[in-house]
């Protein structure tokens, strides 16, 4: 009778084997790289290859995730292991896809190959033999939160509720037999060094603000209109104006662009778009930022008597990693990328919607490294294939063999301890309440 160990041993010699093949999957994703909740050719790639390997994938939900999953020799708890899907629009970048702008300028193309890869060992080596309860292999859509005005179409279409991928599924039920989650994040930051977790990071609240205003001719009859540029403008100074007030230990981060700022340059403008995440590191401290932003953008609207329709839309909640999952991740890392390149830290200023996961579930998102350059930008590039693409594979299922080994008493021992932070239907309800539109009105 095998040991967890000989198990263990097993899935990374058979993931060694199938290295290869894992990387060739996320290179194939990073060349074809795909927007949120448009990813057809990544989710097609997903399902063929899980069919391949012996899974029945179920597609196309929130639009295109795929799932899969295989069940242990007993009964016992679900841990479900997830990638993502989607890349984002990065001016620049060298991989980026001609006609949309999309480019893997944040490792979720490794993410997929790992999850893909730690499927493959997990089968080859027959771990399911030894374990109880089920493994969900999870490829999610649209982290990224970004094509915020197409998402918006679609939501007021009646194809989504939740704009983000995870927030989305749960939603939908995805989430309602899994007990458990992981998923690992690739990283180029060196101070990272070749794997790490840290505590929390940020969650947000996305925003959308139309300063309207009235057209006239930009030379002759200036007087005549309302530039709405002018209250963006001013709106936008506010926002910078408050930033001092913003406490140091909320990690407050507010980063708005214009997505439109007039039809032509003789004409004054009549409406400008603007969108804006407002991140922190708790619900009760986005919340005050978020009050604040608003005051700020109304002052634009107010000084130039423009209108100001705001829409403030659900974001990510803050993410809170498991500290016994954890310990799991930090010890297997140890023991395959040596104790001095893991490393621990605190807290984070990016947001995820793995965040959502962690207020209903115990979760763990941890970084590896293999990328260089800065994430989000132009320079972001895959450096070591084996380290990106191959050993989150690794530690993805060492996660899945220590958890459910034997009767799940691992996995089992998290979940006693586990006190959500919100139901499934509290977590609906917050996001819900957090949608809203107002016009302000700067004339009255």
């Amino acid at each position: 009778m095998p040991t967890r160990d000989d198990v263990k041993q097993s899935v990374c010699e058979a993931i060694d084997r199938r290295a290869e093949q894992i990387i060739g999957v996320g290179e194939s994703i990073r060349r074809n790289p795909e927007l949120g909740f448009k990813e057809v050719r990544t989710a097609r790639l997903v399902e063929e290859t899980l069919r391949e390997i012996g899974l029945s994938p179920r597609g196309g939900l929130a639009l295109t995730g795929v799932r899969a999953e295989r069940r242990g020799a007993k009964d016992g708890p679900t841990l479900a292991l997830l990638g993502e899907l989607d890349a984002l629009v990065v001016a620049g970048h060298p991989v980026a896809d001609a006609g949309t702008g999309a480019a893997h300028a944040c490792g979720h193309n490794a993410q997929v190959a790992g999850l893909l890869g730690a499927a493959m060992g997990l089968l080859d080596a027959r771990a399911f033999d030894h374990l109880a309860g089920r493994v969900v292999f999870f490829a999610v859509p649209a982290e990224e939160y970004g094509d915020v005005e197409w998402r918006v179409g679609q939501a007021r279409a009646g194809r989504l509720e939740f704009l983000g991928g995870k927030p989305e599924l749960l939603r939908l039920g995805h989430f309602d037999d899994v007990d458990l989650a992981m998923m690992i994040h690739t990283t180029s930051q060196p101070e990272m060094k070749k794997a790490g977790v840290a505590v929390s990071n940020n969650g947000c609240i996305v925003k959308t603000v139309r300063y309207l205003g009235r057209a006239a001719h930009a030379g002759g009859a200036p007087q005549n209109g309302i530039n709405a540029l002018y209250a963006a403008q001013i709106g936008l100074a506010a926002i910078n104006a408050i930033r001092e007030t913003f406490r140091d230990e909320d990690s407050i981060r507010v980063h708005p662009i214009i997505t439109h700022g007039g039809s032509q340059v003789n004409v004054i403008p009549a409406e400008v778009r603007i969108e804006t995440y407002v991140r922190g590191k708790t619900v009760e401290a986005i919340l005050d930022a978020n009050r604040r932003v608003d005051r700020a953008l109304r002052a634009g609207a107010l000084a130039l008597g423009a209108q100001a329709e705001i829409e403030t839309l659900p974001g990510y909640l803050p993410l809170f990693n498991h500290a016994g999952m954890a310990r799991h991740f930090v010890a297997n890392a140890h023991a395959l990328l040596g104790a001095d390149q893991v490393t621990e830290a605190g807290h984070r200023s990016g947001s995820t919607d793995m965040g959502d996961v962690s207020h209903v579930m115990p979760t763990l998102h941890p970084y590896m490294g293999g990328a260089t350059g800065s994430g989000h930008g132009a320079d972001y590039a895959i450096a070591d294939q084996r380290l990106a693409y191959v050993e989150p594979a690794k530690q993805l299922a060492l996660m899945a063999v220590d958890l459910l080994w034997g009767e799940a008493a691992a996995a089992r021992e998290i979940l006693a301890g586990w006190k959500p932070r919100m139901t499934k239907e509290e977590y609906l309800a917050f996001q819900r309440g957090v949608a809203r539109t107002e016009l302000f009105d700067g004339a009255r």
